[in-house]
């Protein structure tokens, strides 16, 4: 078990890159079949932001949810290929490694992109999705205070120096701050206590495709194009209102994709919904589930 404050989880990892590389995840919940729920976090978050659902669900599924590579308690190597696609092929490594033949995603942020990116090169594994504030699809939408993260240098000194991104997070990511204990935020900002140990998060806002001519248009266009092969699998939405990255418009666009989805908004909560609204949401999501 960890000795992580409100984080009571066996610690699990794989090795990477010929052992150089350790990829963290936690495994809890029963293994009675090759089924799991599979819940893949954002920027600047880990899989300590899901410890409230994987509590609510780890008495009836196998909860599967790594810490993307340069973030949580995963390696945070200086010089590798933080892009959506490595993202990705780390998330399905994993999956094939456990074996697991069947998932439920419950998607946040970056888990969005990356969770349908996975769906798309596995969709007969793919039964019910949750999604939560997040987006696989394109946008021109690019908040100002995001944007000028991407500056060279600017970006490199604020989000790797001042750990700007994350700490802002803590106040601008929610809309109850009253919830976010200093056990919270000391939790969440754990794993990004360094220049070094901040990468992944300086590479993620680096890796928002705003241009064809980025290197990630093209594979976000394609997990755009596969999201109509889900329609009809179960969907539930779950979306705090009070989110300025992932506005009402992004909610919009996910109601039009999937049109049967299931949608609860929480009028009080922002982006790191799981914080405001936990309360609500885990309930949910296992009743969805089972």
């Amino acid at each position: 078990m960890n000795d992580i404050p409100l984080y009571p989880f066996t610690s699990h990892t794989i090795p990477f890159n010929y052992g150089k590389l350790r990829y963290h995840f936690v495994d809890d919940g029963p293994r009675t079949n090759a089924r799991a729920v599979l819940m893949l976090h954002g920027n600047p978050t880990w899989s300590f932001y899901y410890r409230n659902v994987i509590n609510a669900l780890k008495g009836e599924h196998r909860c599967i949810v790594p810490d993307h590579m340069g973030c949580g308690l995963s390696d945070k190597p200086q010089d590798y290929p933080y892009t959506l696609q490595q993202h990705i092929a780390n998330v399905r490594s994993l999956i094939e490694r456990l074996d697991v033949k069947e998932l439920d995603l419950v998607l946040h942020d970056w888990g969005g992109a990356i969770g349908m990116g996975l769906a798309m090169q596995i969709p007969e594994r793919i039964r019910r999705i949750v999604v939560l504030n997040t987006a696989a699809f394109l946008s021109p939408r690019i908040p100002f205070r995001i944007d000028i993260c991407r500056t060279p240098v600017l970006g490199d000194f604020a989000i790797r120096g001042l750990n700007a991104f994350a700490k802002a997070a803590l106040f601008m990511a929610v809309a109850r701050r009253e919830k976010l204990t200093p056990e919270i935020k000391d939790g969440l900002l754990l794993p990004y206590d360094s220049w070094e140990n901040r990468v992944a998060i300086l590479r993620f806002v680096q890796d928002i495709p705003m241009t064809p001519r980025h290197p990630t248009w093209k594979l976000m266009q394609d997990i755009e194009a596969a999201l109509p092969q889900f329609k009809n699998r179960k969907m539930m939405i779950c979306w705090g209102m009070k989110d300025w990255c992932f506005d009402k418009s992004f909610l919009r666009t996910w109601r039009e994709k999937f049109p049967d989805a299931e949608v609860n908004e929480f009028a009080d909560a922002g982006h790191y919904v799981l914080e405001d609204a936990w309360e609500q949401i885990a309930p949910k999501i296992s009743a969805f589930l089972r």
